[in-house]
């Protein structure tokens, strides 16, 4: 999913938090004794999966165009908003990424309206918090 993972990584998705570094203790732990029972294995907690605030990304990026471009509703204005190609051929790429049916692939307003709902709906399966009223 080549044009699709890059409006992943433009708005986040799949950075990792960086992990605190584990401290060198500064102490020699001590060595056991007879009295003391072995440790139970440490194993590492589970890291839950962060949701990227996806509207507040776009929100931001908006304020700082300079054009006034509706990500909300065009899936132009989305992938201008991302700095990325919105040509109808880089669409039309995606699109066929994304399994957009046949029908609508050669009408290219209902493949745009078609394509800026999955990309949304794409976004919310991958963690992204999209409001429902934008999906």
């Amino acid at each position: 999913m080549g044009l699709f993972n890059t409006i992943l990584e433009k708005l986040g998705f799949g950075k990792k938090e960086a992990a605190p570094a584990a401290a060198a203790p500064s102490a020699p732990a001590p060595a056991p004794t007879p009295a003391s029972a072995p440790a139970a294995p440490v194993t590492p907690a589970p890291v839950a999966i962060s949701a990227v605030d996806v509207v507040s990304k776009l929100e931001g990026l908006a304020a700082a165009n300079s054009q006034k471009l509706n990500w909300k509703v065009s899936i132009v204005d989305l992938m201008k908003l991302l700095d990325l190609d919105s040509s109808l051929a880089a669409r039309k790429t995606l699109a066929t990424e994304l399994g957009c049916p046949q029908d609508k692939m050669g009408d290219s307003a209902q493949m745009n309206m078609w394509l800026h709902k999955t990309v949304l709906q794409k976004l919310a399966e991958n963690g992204g918090n999209i409001p429902k009223e934008l999906l």
